[in-house]
């Protein structure tokens, strides 16, 4: 299953969802504390491991963070081969003063922005259904 490809039929079936909670991005140098079940997500980078964890999951283990999030899941099976989708939804969110960190998954694409703009992302997001 390759995920659709065709960016007008992407575009207009986003059905982004907001998922519960706050979230924050992490950096840690080993991953002895942390919990592999309790990751959103894990990524190895030359200076350490950038974790996402929901907030009260860091608030917990005492993690250090300066963003907090909320995470919007376009539900679209998305290819990872696709151009021009997340170029698409970042500008219209660049546009609106919205940054976004932008996690590209098999079956989806994940969007983190800032929490106090999830509403008006999701508004921004649902938009591209409707055109």
């Amino acid at each position: 299953m390759t995920g659709e490809q065709d960016l007008n039929q992407l575009l207009k079936s986003l059905k982004p969802i907001h998922n519960p909670g706050q979230f924050v991005f992490c950096t840690l140098k080993d991953l002895a504390e942390i919990n592999i079940n309790d990751t959103i997500l894990l990524f190895k980078e030359a200076e350490g491991y950038t974790v996402i964890l929901k907030k009260d999951k860091a608030d917990n283990l005492k993690l250090s963070y300066s963003f907090i999030s909320s995470w919007i899941t376009l539900t679209v099976h998305s290819s990872l081969a696709t151009v021009g989708l997340t170029a698409a939804f970042s500008n219209a969110l660049s546009c609106a003063g919205i940054s976004c960190n932008v996690v590209a998954a098999y079956y989806h694409d994940h969007i983190f922005v800032n929490s106090t703009e999830a509403g008006k992302a999701m508004e921004i997001l649902n938009r591209f259904s409707e055109q």
